[in-house]
């Protein structure tokens, strides 16, 4: 399908009988956005304005609250939430959020805070158009590559990306991180701050050991920058897993997130599992409007593709 024949669809859908029936249906659910980056400005302030008028944004607080029974959650509850702490949230998103009184919550990736290091997949990209390679996947271009390595067990991806920067013309380009000064401006902001792991592997591919490691690490850095432990937890690339689950429990998070494109509930069945909705902020409004309402996702099982 062209991009011409899915902004049709998407105007379609949102101005259609469905669309309302949808709004209707999921009035009492609660929609979690899943954004990274902010890349385009100005249509993720078209999403603030549509939340301000059309939903009841909450925080991650009080999410947690209703999800243990402590409190209720208005009609079309919706907790915004962004992965990875790229900083443009900090220098972008922030300034738009606090100037309409919007709550939010970003997961930071530990190991590149008060760093300039690249996320381990520009890196990657960056290395491969320089020339580097893997031995073991030697045609593979340079998105190919990022997709066949986050699947790998998380040593050969290591392994892999080592591999990659030894055999580079030079060293994948610099990029600032976010701090632990900027992590608790953004807590005084509004945007509460939680744990996305050490260095976003795929915690499936981990061993128990590392599995530890990637959450107690990075619990620990986060809490020593920000003077108080992370309740909440995003897994990387949404990907659960039952031994990270008991130790997030142990440790005592309240709230771990998917990234499923599903709506959830106030009060789920298991808070180590709790369904969001994959959105960014190039979305179409259009679209953008369907997702926050359930349909898009309805329709998305339907075709098998989620």
């Amino acid at each position: 399908m062209n991009e011409g024949t899915k902004v049709v669809l998407d105007a379609a859908l949102r101005w259609s009988p469905a669309q309302l029936a949808f709004r209707w249906k999921n009035a009492d659910r609660l929609a979690v956005l899943a954004y990274h980056g902010i890349d385009d400005p100005e249509r993720f302030e078209m999403h603030l304005d549509y939340l301000r008028r059309r939903a009841n944004p909450v925080s991650v607080d009080e999410t947690i609250a209703a999800m243990e029974g402590r409190r209720s959650l208005p009609p079309r509850a919706v907790l915004i939430t962004f992965d990875d702490g790229h900083r443009n949230v900090l220098e972008l998103a922030m300034p738009m959020l606090q100037e309409r009184g919007l709550p939010s919550v970003a997961f930071v990736i530990a190991e590149l805070l008060d760093t300039d290091r690249p996320f381990w997949w520009d890196e990657v990209r960056d290395l491969a158009d320089r020339g580097g390679r893997v031995s073991t996947m030697p045609s593979l271009r340079p998105d190919e590559l990022f997709s066949a390595l986050k699947r790998l067990p998380d040593g050969l991806r290591r392994a892999g990306t080592d591999e990659l920067r030894l055999s580079a013309s030079g060293p994948a380009a610099r990029k600032r991180q976010l701090t632990g000064e900027d992590l608790r401006t953004m807590e005084a902001a509004g945007i509460a701050i939680g744990n996305h792991t050490w260095s976003h592997p795929y915690l499936s591919r981990c061993t128990d050991e590392v599995v530890e490691r990637e959450i107690r690490d990075s619990h620990e850095r986060l809490t020593t920058s920000l003077g108080h432990a992370p309740s909440s937890f995003a897994y990387p690339y949404g990907d659960p897993d039952a031994r990270g689950a008991r130790l997030l429990a142990e440790t005592g998070y309240r709230a771990a997130f998917l990234f499923d494109h599903r709506m959830s509930v106030p009060r789920p069945s298991d808070p180590m599992s709790v369904s969001r909705l994959r959105v960014n902020s190039t979305t179409t409004l259009d679209r953008f409007a369907t997702i926050a309402s359930g349909l898009h996702p309805a329709i998305h099982r339907v075709r098998g593709s989620g």
